[in-house]
């Protein structure tokens, strides 16, 4: 990245009032992909973690995001703008550690990015070959980045409209197979709650769950991302923060304690073990019939769309911060004329992950077990340790800034959300193996190099004080 200018950039502004509650939360959800984590990363959970205490981790793991969300929302009331953590570590930590939380995210969206158009295009080549259409799965990656970046390029309530499209269809199939279970009176074990009971969700290989339950929940930073389009955003990002966390929580612990009534608590474990990719596709067929699991095939296509589509428009909004702050491209930082979009940058960010995939493209790495494998690894790890870095920043911003929150707000809750997060970044780096399914040095050094990308970021943040320092003194205000 270049620095563009020494004086700080006007303020350009994204369309105000372009999105509400409803849309937002579809965003969140959407990046969570509902139906593709479900379906295909609690089966890992199951099999490698701790079996029928699967629900019971995505309870804990949610609330370790609400009790986050305590200090986040109430510091997104005096900070904001399409920054989101870039701006929140910067007012709260400084600027050093704003540019490089910033860098990190940028990684850990871009690896999400890259991770999602790969299991896309192996999806829908799958799907398409036997209609008399073989084709490599990169063709189909490449048409949805195309569609994706025009889509990106619109106004922002346009993507929240198809997000909230796809999201409803994937909840309600699961919906489907969920109740099916339940009022068929369960498995050969009958209906039971022992899911929750802490003797199930403690048993050895919690930690091991926790390594695949906390990446389902990557992407509810864009309720604060939004904030400068949603309407009324002092009460709508707050609203819309904790309802997809808790929407979220309930939606997969719902859809994976039916699960484990299907099978029975004593069978969930082996039975996910002995075939992870029919872990749900065989209830469905017992439960629904064939149609349902065609139809969910399908429907794992369309949640997949809108979880890049998603992250796309999170990505777009780094892109447009760092080019309206000054540490990238000056262009960055336009907007629509019409639609009020950060458009420029969607161009810039979408042919930045065109050429990360072609580089994997010609080293010829399988698009299952490298390239989505990999980058979901490196996105877990990158945005864990980001969040860490914000649940600092939170406390320090309210040590120095009397708001009139009481202690649980400013001190407590931003502490034990920082505990656990680290607990959480602890599990998972000892159990990459799991995480990517590959014991290379590459994916060994991902903690490593997240981390040199945050410390390179914080010395590009010292550089320019040193060389621009007028500039220096602008950063973290445009969002003011």
């Amino acid at each position: 990245m270049t620095l563009e200018a020494s004086m700080p950039i006007p303020a350009e502004r994204l369309a105000k009032n372009s999105v509400g509650l409803a849309h937002i939360v579809f965003f969140v959800v959407a990046a969570a992909a509902p139906l593709t984590a479900v379906v295909g990363a609690s089966p890992a959970a199951f099999a490698f973690g701790n079996g029928a205490g699967v629900p019971g981790a995505f309870v804990l793991a949610g609330l370790l995001y609400l009790v986050f969300s305590v200090g986040f929302t109430a510091m997104g009331r005096h900070v904001g703008g399409a920054g989101a953590f870039y701006t929140y570590i910067t007012q709260g930590i400084g600027k050093p550690a704003g540019v490089g939380g910033a860098l990190m995210a940028l990684v850990t969206y871009s690896a999400v990015q890259i991770a999602v158009y790969a299991l896309f295009g192996v999806f829908m080549a799958g799907a398409i070959a036997p209609l008399g259409l073989d084709l490599p799965w990169w063709v189909w990656a490449y048409v949805a980045l195309l569609v994706v970046m025009v889509c990106g390029q619109r106004n922002i309530a346009f993507s929240g409209a198809i997000l909230g499209v796809c999201m409803i269809a994937e909840i309600a199939i699961l919906l489907l197979l969920d109740l099916g279970i339940l009022f068929a009176g369960g498995g050969p074990e009958g209906i039971g709650f022992t899911s929750f009971a802490p003797a199930t969700v403690f048993s050895p290989g919690l930690g091991v769950a926790l390594v695949f339950v906390v990446g389902s929940f990557i992407g509810f930073e864009a309720t604060a991302i939004f904030g400068e389009e949603a309407e009324n955003p002092e009460k709508t990002i707050p609203r819309a923060t904790y309802v997809a966390v808790l929407l979220i929580t309930l939606f997969y612990a719902f859809s994976t304690w039916a699960i484990v009534q299907f099978y029975g608590p004593t069978k969930v474990q082996e039975t996910a073990a002995a075939g992870l990719e029919t872990f749900y596709f065989a209830a469905s067929d017992a439960v629904l019939g064939a149609w349902a699991s065609q139809i969910m095939n399908v429907l794992l296509i369309t949640s997949l769309f809108a979880c890049v589509l998603s992250f796309h428009n999170t990505l777009n909004r780094y892109f447009f911060a760092l080019g309206r702050e000054g540490l990238a491209l000056r262009a960055l930082g336009k907007v629509h004329e019409k639609h009020g979009s950060p458009h420029v940058a969607g161009l810039v960010q979408s042919a930045v992950a065109a050429a990360i995939l072609l580089l994997f493209i010609l080293a010829g790495a399988d698009p299952y077990a490298v390239v989505f494998s990999w980058m979901s690894a490196l996105a877990v790890i990158g945005i864990l340790a980001v969040q860490a870095l914000v649940s600092v920043a939170i406390i320090l911003f309210f040590r120095r800034n009397a708001t009139g929150y009481g202690v649980w707000t400013t001190m407590v809750a931003p502490a034990v959300a920082l505990i656990g997060l680290l607990g959480s970044l602890l599990l998972v780096t000892s159990n990459l193996f799991l995480l990517s399914g590959s014991e290379s040095p590459i994916v060994a050094s991902f903690p490593y190099a997240m981390v040199a990308v945050g410390l390179a970021g914080a010395a590009f943040a010292v550089w320019i004080s040193k060389a621009r320092p007028e500039h220096y003194a602008s950063l973290g205000k445009v969002f003011e």
